[in-house]
């Protein structure tokens, strides 16, 4: 039996919807691989991968009988029960990394909290109430609930929502010397992005990661990275932290976990988890089977040696050609990142003008992302053909020149 759905268009977001959000003109209804189409049947290239989300692309045909099979099983049951694909993924996760424990949320942002209320909450059974000071990075992005917007240093998100949680303070991203300064005794956690996703796609170096964690060492203070958007394989590793061959102590995961399915989930060791004990936290959906089984199907795609190393393939045939472009036009005096979370930063006389950019792709039918107003920020899936970077980077470049000699 079929539905008939009533028509809906654009103008319809700006009488029903609250308005938080300034979406496209267009409405995507249907993608695959790394293609979309909209309402009106054009195809666009897709670089921006539902913001770091979209790991396999669209309708990735692993994910989709992932999600359908667990859909003819059982949808939910809470977690007065517990399911298979949450244990299945969770057994996956502990063997691929650092962790021994996994806590299964909906979204990075609720992965985040997870992680800075296990940091306190271990800080305060050990070491006692005094020692509850996070110190995180400036211009950095960990989510929009009012913690984790509060140790997100970029007060455009965090002002004007009341008091803010206490015992925060920022400190410039790559400058061990900062660090150095703000950490004390009383520093429970130090939260750091290995890539700073929204901040610019700004990765961080080798010395200030093995620094903080020394830091951290030194102050009996736990090293959480935030991998919301530089994990599961998008930095060529299954998590950038291996990139560095530095170990958190927590770590939290979203966005490309799902492939597009909402969720999140927080890594840890044994010891560190034994404080979350029963009833300190919780989560209605948290690692329904659903999202379970979809998450399972993409760690089983994604962390394979072959879709790992074409990873950092695809890195440089986006940042051989960006570059290319930037010098061309003038435009990009940097491009940026690693694997496939790669920013181009604009030259100083297109400073503040990333949504243009942004604009002038999309009627050339490209999708790609800004991070903050002077980065042009590139997520596409992990698996997009190269066929599809050359043609969608054809498109930008035509884009580009528009722009630049309009």
């Amino acid at each position: 039996m079929s539905v008939e759905h009533a028509q809906v268009e654009r103008a319809d977001f700006d009488q029903v919807m609250v308005p938080n959000y300034a979406p496209a003109a267009f409405i995507p209804v249907r993608g695959e691989g790394s293609r979309v189409w909209d309402q009106s049947g054009r195809e666009l290239i897709d670089f921006a991968g539902g913001i770091a989300v979209n790991s396999l692309g669209h309708a990735h045909p692993a994910l989709v009988k992932a999600l359908t099979d667990q859909a003819n099983k059982i949808w939910h049951v809470s977690n007065v029960f517990t399911n298979e694909p949450a244990l299945r993924l969770a057994k996956k996760l502990v063997a691929a990394t650092f962790a021994e424990r996994v806590f299964l949320a909906n979204s990075g942002a609720e992965a985040n909290e997870a992680a800075f209320k296990l940091a306190r909450r271990y800080a305060h059974d050990v070491y006692g109430p005094q020692k509850h000071e996070i110190i995180s990075a400036t211009n950095s992005f960990h989510g929009r609930t009012l913690f984790t917007v509060t140790v997100g240093g970029q007060p455009k998100y965090s002002d004007g929502f009341g008091p803010k949680v206490e015992g925060i303070t920022h400190v410039p991203f790559n400058d061990l010397d900062a660090l150095k300064a703000a950490i004390s005794d009383k520093t429970c956690a130090v939260v750091l992005e290995p890539v700073q996703g929204e901040g610019g796609v700004l990765p961080a170096t080798q010395a200030y990661l093995e620094g903080a964690r020394k830091l951290c060492d030194e102050h009996n203070a736990l090293l959480v990275f935030d991998e919301v958007q530089s994990g599961m394989g998008r930095s060529g590793k299954l998590f950038a932290y291996q990139n560095y061959g530095v170990t958190p102590d927590i770590l939290s995961s979203a966005k490309s976990l799902g492939g597009g399915f909402p969720i999140g989930a927080m890594l840890t060791t044994t010891e560190i988890a034994k404080h979350l004990v029963v009833g300190t936290h919780g989560t209605t959906y948290g690692g329904n089977p659903l999202a379970s089984a979809v998450a399972e199907a993409v760690l089983d795609v994604i962390n394979t040696p072959e879709v790992l190393s074409g990873i950092n393939a695809k890195h440089d045939r986006f940042k051989t050609r960006l570059e290319a472009i930037g010098r061309k036009y003038g435009i990009f005096t940097e491009v940026r990142g690693l694997g496939l979370l790669i920013g181009a930063a604009l030259s100083d006389a297109w400073k503040g003008k990333a949504k243009d950019v942004l604009n002038a792709a999309e009627k050339e039918a490209v999708m790609v992302l800004q991070a903050g107003p002077d980065v042009v920020r590139f997520a596409p899936s992990l698996v997009i053909p190269d066929a599809d970077i050359d043609e969608g980077l054809d498109r930008f470049e035509r884009a580009v020149a528009k722009l630049t000699q309009a």
